[in-house]
């Protein structure tokens, strides 16, 4: 997922013919999520494949992603967005989902910024992938209710290079 975000901020127009379909990533397409900026600080699921629904035994149109978090793990994941967003680079959320049971499984979500053409910092949509890292069967068919972070792996943000300008002038 993510060699295919990098090839469509390459050059949009220009890779048209190599931007990701569905049937390219069959195994993952269920997994995939939207989510979008809300002015008053709300991520909301905009769509949710049906495997992420599954998971999270809901629908999650219309929900609001931060409210997969509780206490300070709702606070972090929300100025982990805002990183992915000001530095324009995926984030990647290692944590745990827990049923209300307690059940646990290990889970990986992957934010990727949608920003507009032209425009860098303008995400307000993110291409989303919730995996669990195994586990699935001790569940036990419940769905996930609360997610815990384990570690943030913010954007590798990389400094922009020192440009040397050289002027001249050829008048004497």
């Amino acid at each position: 997922m993510l060699e295919a975000w990098k090839r469509m901020r390459v050059d949009p127009v220009a890779n048209e013919d190599r931007t990701p379909r569905a049937n390219d990533h069959p195994d993952l397409i269920a997994n995939i999520f939207m989510i979008e900026a809300t002015d008053d600080g709300a991520w909301i699921f905009r769509t949710a494949g049906d495997g992420v629904s599954d998971l999270l035994g809901r629908s999650l149109p219309n929900h609001d992603f931060l409210n997969l978090w509780t206490g300070p793990d709702r606070a972090m994941i929300g100025g982990f967005l805002e990183a992915v967003r000001t530095d324009g680079a995926p984030g990647v959320i290692r944590g745990r989902g827990e049923t209300l049971t307690g059940q646990r499984v290990e889970v990986e979500i992957t934010t990727m910024p949608l920003e507009q053409a032209g425009m860098p910092n303008s995400a307000t949509r993110f291409l989303g992938l919730y995996q669990t890292l195994g586990g699935v069967p001790k569940l036990k068919g419940r769905p996930i209710w609360r997610h815990r972070v384990a570690m943030l792996v913010p954007p590798d943000s990389q400094p922009a290079e020192p440009t040397l300008k050289l002027v001249a002038n050829n008048y004497h």
